[in-house]
């Protein structure tokens, strides 16, 4: 299998990334490594840690002139503000759920009375002398009371998602669930890095399989971002923990990270010709690198032919892979 490592992508952001270059997390595929900057004041640091951290992962590493002199690691105590907004928040969405159910139970009221009016035979009598003029009124009010309901939804799921970023924020600002490293240091205003794994994964596989009949397919590997720490320079790695020491991350951009492309062997290739994207084929790993599974877009001759769930593909191993099969 030949590999080629998507380059470039380290010189797009670093730049823009000058300003946190002290403070960095990379993503591996079963979990993240964090490094941050401190300095201490009147001898002490205390450095907040992301919650899931792993036993036996943390790291003080001192900056040159100054000596570490004791760490201790104690729960985070969640401040009283950021407890009542967390609270807040989750009232919020539940509120906001409450309104989805109950606007779910008005349109199909509504759907139910369009259908109603449209289905009524117009019938001339003295206290209806224009039946069809009602019936168009009766349709075009239940249509208005839908877009309405369609219009409160979409709000309405806009705001459970505002209230959704911000919980996010919260729990991982180390304020519910965390600890803290105090760190005493010499001299007093000394400088050090915290370097330590959590269990945290930041990114999903996302793959780009290219079919074109030869028996090569190129599978294009990319990293679909599901966390984001603000203030923290973010990375992204297809390797695992045990080979952060040597493996290649790329910095997170926007949408997906594109960060490996494979030649892979396919055979048993067959295509259904009809008006359904039908597929099967037995795809080989012949490198070293395992695949991990992940959602896969499916290409032919650069026709696009819908999206396959990929259960992922060890070293040396083949599987038979299929969409609408």
């Amino acid at each position: 299998m030949r590999m080629k490592i998507v380059t470039g992508l380290l010189a797009l952001s670093a730049f823009a990334n000058v300003a946190q270059a002290g403070n960095s997390i990379t993503f591996y595929r079963d979990g993240a490594i964090v490094d941050r900057d401190a300095s201490a004041l009147k001898g002490v640091a205390e450095v907040p840690l992301e919650t899931g951290l792993l036993e036996d992962t943390l790291k003080v590493i001192p900056a040159a002139g100054s000596v570490i002199l004791g760490v201790e690691i104690s729960t985070a105590r969640q401040d009283s503000k950021s407890s009542r907004e967390l609270e807040a928040l989750i009232e919020q969405r539940q509120r906001l759920e409450d309104r989805l159910r109950a606007l779910a139970t008005r349109e199909e009221i509504f759907k139910a009375a369009a259908k109603s009016q449209s289905g009524k035979a117009p019938r001339k009598t003295k206290a209806n002398p224009d039946p069809m003029q009602t019936i168009r009124q009766g349709t075009d009010f239940a249509i208005a009371q839908l877009e309405a309901v369609y219009t409160t939804r979409r709000k309405t799921a806009q705001e459970i998602k505002k209230a959704d970023d911000r919980i996010a924020v919260l729990k991982r600002s180390g304020k519910s669930g965390g600890s803290i490293a105090r760190i005493s240091v010499s001299p007093p205003r000394g400088r050090l890095t915290v370097r330590y794994a959590t269990s945290e994964i930041g990114w999903q596989p996302w793959y780009d399989l290219h079919l074109n009949g030869s028996g090569v397919a190129r599978l294009q590997l990319s990293a679909k971002m599901t966390a984001n720490h603000g203030g923290y320079r973010q990375l992204v790695s297809a390797a695992s923990l045990m080979e952060a020491a040597t493996a290649v991350s790329f910095p997170v951009q926007s949408g997906n990270t594109k960060m490996a492309e494979f030649q892979l062997p396919i055979t048993e290739e067959h295509f259904d010709g009809g008006i359904y994207n039908r597929f099967s084929g037995r795809l080989g790993n012949t490198g070293a690198q395992y695949l991990p599974a992940g959602e896969a877009g499916l290409y032919r001759s650069g026709t696009y032919l819908g999206r396959f769930r990929f259960e992922g593909l060890s070293s040396g191993r083949n599987r038979l892979i299929s969409n609408g099969m």
